[in-house]
């Protein structure tokens, strides 16, 4: 039996994923979430097989939610299942820890397909998927100087991603159970490392980076 976790912010979305895979007899969907913070939590509680993971959810996005779920369950698999298909978030994901990368206008035999595949130890992209980034994944594409993305830690990618969809500095410190002295510093470390000036520029590139979506933005 293939345990399931399915993580999407739309609750009319993941019932009908679950609808669709209760006619699997060797899968069973043993948890939903809503956001990410919420997909770590649900995932380290019931430790399923596969995580399908969305990419733009609140308070914590799908590549940080993958980076700390592969951390502490290296075991789990995780597979994207995602509207967004340009080359940049497909590449993140991989970096990030996926098995998996499926879009969601996918045939559900697909999707089927995929959580077997990642299951049994194997990748899945969807056929779609530029061969540059599959390339790139596997490291034939060098990239000459580290992205400043690259340099945030997960603390600031997380910052980031609050302040983007619109949470105050008391807020976030009220979210992440910091301080609102710690929350001035992070902001000030992400604008330097990002040379990001003003809060509307940071909330498109944090859109950009798919840290968030506009429709996750308070």
């Amino acid at each position: 039996m293939i345990k399931i976790l399915i993580a999407d912010d739309h609750k009319i979305l993941r019932q009908g994923i679950r609808s669709l895979l209760a006619s699997q007899e060797d899968f069973e969907v043993v948890a939903e979430s809503s956001d990410g913070q919420e997909t770590v939590k649900e995932t380290l509680k019931h430790k399923p097989d596969v995580v399908l993971m969305d990419i733009a959810m609140p308070n914590l996005n799908g590549f940080e939610a993958t980076r700390q779920i592969k951390k502490k369950l290296p075991e789990v698999k995780i597979l994207v299942l995602t509207m967004y298909r340009d080359d940049e978030y497909v590449l993140q994901a991989l970096q990030a820890g996926v098995s998996g990368y499926v879009l969601k206008d996918v045939a559900v035999e697909e999707l089927i397909t995929a959580i077997r595949a990642v299951h049994n130890n194997q990748y899945f992209l969807s056929p779609s998927i530029s061969r540059t980034v599959i390339d790139a994944s596997l490291g034939k594409i060098e990239r000459a100087d580290k992205e400043p993305f690259d340099l945030l830690t997960p603390r600031e990618r997380e910052v980031v991603q609050l302040i983007a969809e619109g949470y105050t500095n008391k807020q976030i410190a009220v979210k992440l159970f910091i301080s609102v002295k710690t929350v001035d510093a992070h902001r000030s470390h992400i604008m330097d490392k990002l040379d990001i000036h003003d809060v509307a520029t940071l909330v498109k590139y944090a859109v950009r980076r798919g840290l968030t979506d506009l429709h996750t933005q308070r």
